[in-house]
Order: C-alpha cells, then structure tokens, then sequence
C-alpha cells in the first residue's frame, strides 16, 4: 500500500473539515457545526491543516476566486462539497468523506462541479485570479499602484516607511478575509502593516442583493412586515445570536472550551429549550466568562468606542450600551443581555420591532444595524497589532447575511 493510500484511508476516517460560509449561509453554517460536533470530526483553521472543505451557503460568483484558491492551497489527497440548506450538511459530509476513502480516489477527475478528492497540481500549476494575474490566498487580489507590475501572490511588494516609533519598517499590504476562522463571512478588510501594527485599513464594498432574510433578524423582519410575532420568540433569537458572537470571540481569544459551551448553549436555544433548563447554564457561562482576569487582560482597552461616537457613527445596539467602549466591555454586555433574554423566553406579548432592538441593533431594512458596525471597523483597526484587530473585529462582529441584504450605497457608508 502506498503512501498516499495510507493517508486517504487515515484521513476518511476522521478528516479535518474547514468550514467556509458564504453570506446568507449562516443556518447552513450552524447545521454544519451541529453536525462536526456529533461526529467528533475536528475543525480546521486553515486550507493547509484540512483534509475536506466544507462550503456552506448559497453561490455566489464574487466568491468563487477566492473558493478556489482555498481548495488549492489544501494539501493533497482532499475533498470538497457544498451544502446549500441545512438538511444537506450531512449528505454533503458523508459523500466527502467517501471520496476521500475512495480507492485511488486522488488520481481521479474531479465531479461536474469541481468537488471531489484531487491529485496535487502538476508543477507550475497556477490560480488565476480576477484580474488575470496569478496567485494564492484567502482573498481577492487587487493593484495597489505598483504600475502595473505583476507582484510575488498577486500582492504588492513592500515598502519602506517610518512606524509610530520612528523606525523605518517595511509596509506589508494584507487582506483580512473573505473566509478566515471565525471571521464575519463574505467581509474583507485591506489592512497595511508595519511590523504587525495596522497602520491603515479599507474596508472593501460588501456583496449586496444577496438573500433578504437574515437569520438573526428574522423575527424583526417579519413583526416589521405585520406578522405577529412573540416577545419570547424575539428573545430566543437574541439571546442565541449572542451565544454565536461570544463563541467567535472566544475562538480568536484562545478559549476553544468556552467557545464551545456558547456554541452549545447558542444550539439549544435554537431547538426551544425551555427557560428553565438553559437559565442555571447561561448564568455560570456568564459568571466564568465575565470574570476571566485573563481574557480582561488581553483583551483591555482594544478598540475603545465611545458611547456617543457609536451613536454618531450610527450605531445601535450592544455596542452603544457597552460601558467602557472596549473589547470586554462589549463581551460583558453580550453576556448581560443573554441572561436578560433567556430570562424572557416565557414573557407574552407581540413583538414591536421599534421598541425592542435585533442583536445587532435597531433593525432598519434600508440600513441594517451592521452596515454601520462594519464601516467602523477601520477606524478602530488604525494602530492595533494584527491579533488585536481580529479581536477588534470580533467584539463587532458585524452579521455577513445583513450586509449582503443591504443596499450598496449604505453598505458603503
């Protein structure tokens, strides 16, 4: 039996899945975790410690350079598939993990879609990206005023200028996104380093016209349409929206085991556990988490937000309330607003979409509560190291499913 053999037959049995969501795939994506979770089957963080690609949500052509450039950076005997709804995650699981066991699956053609186990790129093999040019990475490639010269990957070489120490340090040209772990899906943030300090950051236009029903939002959406919606029903949703940003946070922290309990909680909550099963659990999560001196320390004082430059931004929701305007400011309200909701599962009443705010923020159709949050980002990004930034980003986390719902001119500020 031959190398390559052994590590299909070692990789079917248990593979590394990375999960790629695509905007509007968020039920997708929940489903998907749901499921890695009851097999067991370990995540993967990145393209080059994944045996299967898992993409879950719509299609969406703007994505697809950067789709292919992840499947081509995974190292070789690999699987990819696509779940379009929910109720495909785990066929789509199953069939990967068939190819990937296939005898001499590796040496063969691809499936009509491009999906399937494939043998490594013959030498000089290349991924053309948009604009013509070649190159490898997580997101799209555009010129950054080199005269046209082709770079190394398609990004622009680095040059010399002075850091907030006045040293001279080269200026690296990095994209944040599309599809990084725990990061908003579809959102790219064009950052220029010096060292590992973002010196500055772009925010690239959101996909728009994407699906008009985010999942968080649902039920504001409907109660603003004249459906009657309850009170309780509302809550449940918020409460499990905020299991789901804490969860991410928790991830970029390093606290995988508390990010899983989120992960749990933010589940039974969707599948209508009663109040009083979830309440006892919400409160310790909430005790542990909100007390941690360690993820108060490394976490202190990264991108402050004052209350009234977030309302002048546009800003509602969580991060105007969020006292102290930083990054465990914002977890720590997270975490009072989740007991505040489980606390109300039970309540009666109809649901007004003005009265009560969606997770993210008053919900407006014409200017969805994270179109604000996203465009703040690169202004509270200016000055932090790298690690920072993506915490920074996660005490935000902007919805992906209400920007692509958004209309571009408000997406784009």
């Amino acid at each position: 039996m031959g190398l390559t053999a052994v590590l299909t037959r070692a990789a079917a049995r248990r593979p590394r899945v990375l999960l790629v969501t695509t905007p509007g795939g968020t039920p997708v994506r929940l489903a998907a975790e749901r499921e890695l979770r009851s097999r067991d089957w370990p995540s993967a963080s990145t393209p080059a410690g994944a045996d299967l690609m898992l993409v879950a949500g719509p299609d969406c052509a703007r994505w697809d350079p950067a789709l292919e450039r992840l499947w081509r950076d995974m190292p070789r005997p690999c699987a990819r598939g696509r779940a379009v709804t929910a109720d495909d995650v785990a066929s789509v699981l199953d069939a990967g993990r068939t190819r990937l066991g296939t005898r001499g699956g590796p040496d063969g053609p691809d499936g009509p879609d491009g999906e399937g186990v494939r043998a490594r790129p013959a030498e000089g093999d290349t991924d053309v990206v948009e604009d013509g040019r070649t190159g490898h990475g997580h997101g799209h490639v555009h010129d950054h005023g080199h005269g046209g010269m082709e770079m190394p990957g398609g990004l622009p070489m680095a040059g010399p200028g002075e850091d907030r120490d006045g040293l001279t340090l080269d200026r690296l040209h990095v994209p944040l996104g599309p599809f990084l772990a725990d990061w908003p899906a579809g959102l790219t943030l064009r950052v220029v380093l010096q060292g590992d300090v973002v010196q500055r950051a772009d925010l690239d236009e959101p996909a728009s016209g994407g699906p008009g029903d985010p999942f968080w939002s649902r039920p504001w959406i409907r109660a603003a349409a004249g459906e009657p919606v309850g009170v309780g029903e509302a809550a449940r949703r918020r409460a499990a929206a905020h299991l789901d940003s804490l969860g991410r946070l928790l991830s970029v922290a390093g606290w995988p085991a508390e990010a899983v309990t989120a992960r749990r909680l933010r589940d039974d909550l969707l599948d209508g556990a009663p109040a009083s099963s979830v309440l006892p659990r919400v409160e310790r999560f909430a005790r542990r988490v909100g007390r941690s001196r360690t993820l108060y320390w490394l976490t202190r004082g990264l991108g402050l937000l004052s209350a009234a430059a977030a309302r002048a931004a546009g800003v509602t929701g969580p991060a105007v309330r969020a006292a102290g305007g930083d990054v465990p400011a914002r977890y720590r309200q997270w975490l009072t607003e989740v007991v505040d909701a489980v606390r109300q599962l039970d309540a009666t009443g109809l649901l007004d979409p003005d009265a009560r705010e969606s997770p993210r923020g008053r919900w407006d159709a014409e200017r969805p509560p994270s179109a604000a949050l996203a465009l703040l980002l690169p202004r509270l990004l200016v000055g932090a190291e790298l690690g920072a930034a993506r915490l920074v980003v996660a005490s935000l986390d902007p919805d992906p499913d209400e920007l692509a719902a958004g209309r571009p001119a408000v997406t784009r500020g």
